[in-house]
């Protein structure tokens, strides 16, 4: 083997264990629901205040025994909100909004749910079940802050689709987008490698 493709070789292995180390930075969160199993890779490079949040909700168990309440066809599934008996469910103070972080609302990644003030995100998220760029951040307005993306379903993405077909109603205080029969958080958890 010549100089030439040994160095090549020694540049390619530095490159991939590289990109190993990035991908092990990312904390991930295993998502257990009464439909099956979603992993969560997060991204604090991008997100920092809301992955910290994000965190401190499941660590504290927060999320475990809440519903997906919100669920529309080709958009999203909200959760994390609500129990079963839509008792609310209590939230720290809103975050700082990162949706100016360059990540999109592209199917499969995970954001932040607020109101319609820019900086209200507490505990609950949704997971955009299409590519929806219209939630993207375009500008640092009330009408163009956006929704943080923080991170993306990394396996289980069959189990964000079938919780996107249930079919829905009325529920609680809520007159739509309710799953008929209730989709449970079971239990989220961070893995810890």
């Amino acid at each position: 083997m010549n100089f030439k493709k040994l160095l090549l070789s020694i540049t390619a292995l530095a490159l991939v264990f590289q990109i190993q180390l990035a991908n092990a930075a990312n904390p991930k969160v295993k998502m257990e629901t009464s439909k099956g199993t979603m992993i969560i890779e997060l991204y604090p490079d991008k997100a920092p205040v809301t992955v910290a949040n994000f965190l401190s909700y499941v660590n504290e168990g927060a999320y475990d025994g809440t519903i997906f309440h919100r669920v529309i066809k080709n958009f999203m599934n909200q959760g994390g909100g609500f129990t079963a008996d839509f008792k609310k469910v209590d939230t720290k103070e809103p975050i700082k909004n990162e949706a100016d972080n360059g990540l999109k609302n592209l199917k499969d990644t995970i954001a932040m749910a607020r109101t319609g003030q820019p900086h209200s995100a507490t505990n609950q998220f949704f997971i955009n079940t299409a590519d929806n760029d219209f939630l993207d951040h375009t500008s640092k307005t009330s009408r163009g802050w956006g929704y943080t993306v923080f991170g993306k379903i990394i396996e289980g993405q069959n189990v964000s689709g079938i919780i996107s077909r249930a079919a829905t109603g009325p529920g609680g205080p809520f007159s739509k987008d309710v799953p008929r029969t209730t989709i449970t958080i079971i239990k989220m958890s961070e893995i810890k490698e």
